[in-house]
């Protein structure tokens, strides 16, 4: 009965992944100054959410990655891209 539990959870965990690696895509081809979440989300077909809540999707997939040192916001124009690193 574990691999009924297991296989949804690895499923769900592919799916994240993919996205997460769509969103760093699409911020790896972007202008310079980034992209808004609304943006992303459209050019991903991923602009959704419930009533009154759009954008919900890409903004916690961007939460995530930004929690994960991958991208990061600016906070004035609340334009994202990938974050980027001291060379060595």
């Amino acid at each position: 009965m574990m691999k009924e539990t297991t296989e949804p959870y690895l499923l769900a965990q592919a799916a994240i992944a993919q996205l997460k690696g769509a969103i760093h895509h699409v911020l790896a081809h972007a202008p310079v100054a980034g992209l808004k979440n609304v943006d992303i989300g459209r050019l991903l077909g991923i602009y959704m959410g419930h009533v009154e809540h759009e954008g919900h999707i890409p903004r916690t997939l961007l939460a995530a990655m930004e929690s994960e040192g991958v991208v990061e916001q600016d906070k004035e124009t609340k334009a994202w891209r990938l974050r980027a690193y001291p060379l060595a």
